[in-house]
């Protein structure tokens, strides 16, 4: 499996012959105007669209949220085969194929294989969160003689995490989008997962190699990247963790 860490939530990874973008966010540095409250994107992508070549898939956690689908990833989603997202962002754009929680689909493999991508649950939040910031998405691919991938998208919820690698074991990389990302929206609760968060799914996703994404970039991340790995050097885990390099593809073995 290849990864690169494009910026934010953003990445795209090979699996089984097969190009994955995971939540499509290019636009150069901005702020956006949203009611109540602003949103700052402090850096551009490390790798343009244009420069990814062919992408088969697209892995869209929520279309709500500007960090994790923005203008210039909307105008591309077109030009993607596949976009996965929830049963919702399927009404609000065209082309978009919904994932309920657990339902699956299976995606054909250049070799003549099958790829099956599963939605699995999310919660971008405290308890309730759905109601205002609204339904999320996570995704587990799976196919013969790959390895297993969870993507867990904006989730807070270390329930959920347990969940997922209970039906779906061994897990062999885990894409964790952390930051304990904060807003107004919601009296300043974590949004996604604290780096103390990320160490106890860490523990439950074991053996899992973790990839941390969604940790810099915008203003409402309130931990960065080396608050993440100092979180697992001590817990005893960074042997686990795969910091990436923003542009830079990694193969993991």
């Amino acid at each position: 499996m290849k990864i690169t860490h494009i910026g934010g939530p953003t990445a795209a990874f090979e699996l089984g012959g097969l190009t994955f973008l995971i939540d499509p966010a290019f636009d150069e540095p901005r702020e956006y105007q949203l009611p109540g409250r602003v949103m700052r994107k402090l850096t551009g992508p490390a790798v343009p669209f244009a420069e990814l070549g062919r992408v088969d898939v697209a892995l869209v956690s929520h279309d709500q949220h500007k960090d994790n689908l923005d203008d210039a990833g909307r105008e591309l989603l077109p030009s993607i085969p596949t976009v996965l997202s929830t049963p919702d962002a399927a009404t609000r754009i065209p082309g978009v194929r919904g994932l309920a929680n657990w339902e699956s689909i299976e995606l054909p493999r250049p070799d003549g294989g099958v790829l099956t991508v599963t939605g699995v649950p999310a919660l971008h939040g405290p308890e309730g969160a759905e109601a205002v910031l609204g339904v999320v998405t996570g995704f587990v691919l799976q196919g013969d003689g790959l390895p297993t991938v969870y993507v867990s998208g904006d989730n807070a919820n270390v329930g959920l995490v347990k969940e997922i690698a209970d039906r779906f074991a061994p897990i062999d990389v885990a894409v964790l989008f952390a930051g304990a990302a904060r807003t107004t929206l919601l009296d300043g609760a974590n949004l996604t997962l604290t780096s103390t968060d990320a160490v106890e799914a860490a523990r439950l996703l074991a053996p899992a190699t973790i990839i941390p994404v969604h940790t810099e970039g915008w203003t409402h991340f309130s931990e960065g990247p080396d608050t993440f790995v100092a979180a697992f050097e001590a817990a005893g885990l960074a042997d686990r963790v795969t910091l990436l390099q923003h542009g830079v593809t990694a193969t993991l073995k």
